[in-house]
């Protein structure tokens, strides 16, 4: 077993034991043990130091950016306090914290240098390029590794590989005549990408509890979609222009049947 880390900290303090800041008094140093720190440094999610520490900006709780945003993918709320970070995009509300992760690196030694290493291993093992700021050679052993939380259900992390289309659905408005329809609330949705128009339109039925009497238009750019095509198709046929931050955004209408 490896002997209890230490950090120095240092004050001033008078024969009574009170702290004064005096040019006079001589310099103590004390030692606290690492653990003491632990609530500080460490990540609630992971349980490992912080690495990209991120903060939350409604509620000041940081994490590691992978490990809060992964979080997010499954819920819009804090994992320490449960408040809404936001109703659809709660990673708007992350910030990174540069300078508490600098005083975590600085705090446990060979971290940064753990971290770098890994991150070199990961890009060389996939066939890719090493990012400059990422140091090849490791500059020594690595004696600290992250410790993780083996209770914690990995599923709730990933998402299937066939979920490979992100939506934005906004409404551009109904008809006259159209009325007692909920709003659509969830308008953020990740689909396969072989789900068609048709799919999209069940699904805007289903949610805004549309009669059979209405029609729903879906338009991509200044396309009208058919039913039968993929979303897959219209991504690609669309190109960037339709895109919004990564998402395929469709706009769709509340129309009446047209009378033959």
């Amino acid at each position: 077993m490896s002997p209890p880390m230490y950090v120095s900290c240092y004050g001033r303090r008078s024969h009574e034991g009170s702290t004064r800041i005096s040019d006079s008094e001589s310099e103590e140093e004390t030692k606290l043990p690492l653990n003491q720190f632990y609530p500080y440094i460490r990540c609630a999610l992971c349980c490992g130091f912080f690495i990209d520490a991120a903060t939350i900006t409604e509620c000041l709780h940081t994490f590691c950016k992978s490990c809060i945003v992964k979080h997010f993918f499954h819920s819009n709320r804090c994992p320490t306090c449960s408040i809404v970070v936001h109703q659809t995009q709660p990673l708007y509300n992350i910030r990174p914290d540069r300078q508490l992760q600098d005083i975590v690196y600085k705090m446990v030694p060979f971290l940064e240098a753990s971290e770098r290493v890994q991150m070199c291993n990961f890009y060389k093992e996939r066939g890719l390029a090493v990012p400059k700021t990422v140091v090849v050679s490791p500059p020594g052993p690595v004696v600290i590794k992250r410790q993780k939380k083996e209770n914690l259900p990995q599923s709730v992390f990933t998402i299937p590989p066939e979920l490979d289309v992100s939506l934005l659905l906004e409404f551009v408005g109904a008809e006259e005549g159209i009325n007692n329809f909920k709003p659509l609330e969830r308008r953020y949705v990740r689909v396969s990408g072989e789900a068609t128009v048709r799919h999209v339109e069940l699904f805007i039925r289903r949610k805004m509890e549309l009669s059979a009497t209405c029609q729903v238009d879906v338009v991509c750019g200044d396309q009208l979609l058919d039913h039968y095509q993929s979303l897959k198709d219209v991504q690609n046929s669309v190109g960037e222009e339709a895109l919004q931050d990564g998402l395929l955004v469709l706009h769709f209408g509340l129309v009446l049947p047209s009378k033959s």
